[in-house]
């Protein structure tokens, strides 16, 4: 089983890294750093597993990028996505997990011909994780005592600190959180037929202390997510 991480910044990898500032395991052995595609790859191993570990820059482009290849060129098949998200539902809070149960793109826009917020013709609003997957990921939190929440991300190219579009994106795709890449990934991998899952850990509020919340708790926030990722590695290598 080759297994594919992958998050959208340094800071959201940097945590399974030996030499980082707190590398979350010595287990995880990075054996050659190569570069393809404009971008880096690490090939690394997790005990008995083998990784492809990869950020892929900011947006959608660049995230379906980043999974096309890691699919295609290096041959995972399973992706897991960490990182960090703003929150649209009030009841989240910095810090807190929350494991994607359907992915959308909230600034895919063909309304104009009569389509809905999100709908592209030949594709679909609502692209759904492995169940699987979450599966195991609802084990690993009940396992650890680690209280993580479930719900839609809503992904689109801009970051998001305005409280009318907000307020638009939650009410339009009933979101629970926003972010930058995690839809693009989820048709890319959806597309290939590869089992993946995205988890994000809440950074900011997605409203005008945004900008001030995100650089402030990136580090946190990633951290939390990336711990979260190992344990669900630990539980699949056991399978």
């Amino acid at each position: 089983m080759k297994i594919a991480i992958m998050g959208a910044m340094p800071e959201e990898v940097e945590p399974f890294l030996v030499g980082s500032d707190e590398p979350l395991s010595k287990d995880f052995i990075v054996q050659e750093s190569l570069d393809y595609g404009a971008n880096r790859y690490h090939l690394a191993r997790y005990k008995d597993l083998e990784i492809v570990l990869a950020y892929s820059k900011i947006g959608k482009v660049y995230s379906a990028l980043t999974a096309a290849t890691m699919l295609e060129h290096f041959g995972c098949e399973m992706l897991l996505f960490s990182g960090v998200a703003g929150a649209v539902n009030p009841k989240l809070k910095i810090g807190d997990l929350i494991a994607a149960t359907k992915l959308c793109q909230h600034d895919l826009d063909i309304t104009a011909f009569g389509h809905p917020p999100g709908y592209v013709p030949e594709g679909k609003i609502y692209v759904e994780p492995s169940p699987e997957l979450l599966a195991v990921a609802k084990e690993v939190a009940r396992e650890r005592g680690i209280e993580l929440q479930d719900g839609i991300i809503a992904t689109g190219d801009q970051f998001i600190a305005d409280p009318e579009r907000k307020a638009w994106i939650a009410e339009t795709f009933d979101a629970d959180a926003i972010e930058m890449e995690g839809a693009s990934v989820a048709v890319v991998c959806d597309a290939l037929e590869v089992p993946f899952f995205v988890l994000r850990a809440i950074s900011d509020a997605a409203d005008m202390g945004a900008t001030f919340d995100f650089d402030e708790f990136l580090k946190h926030s990633s951290r939390r997510s990336s711990s979260f990722i190992l344990a669900m590695l630990e539980k699949i290598g056991q399978a």
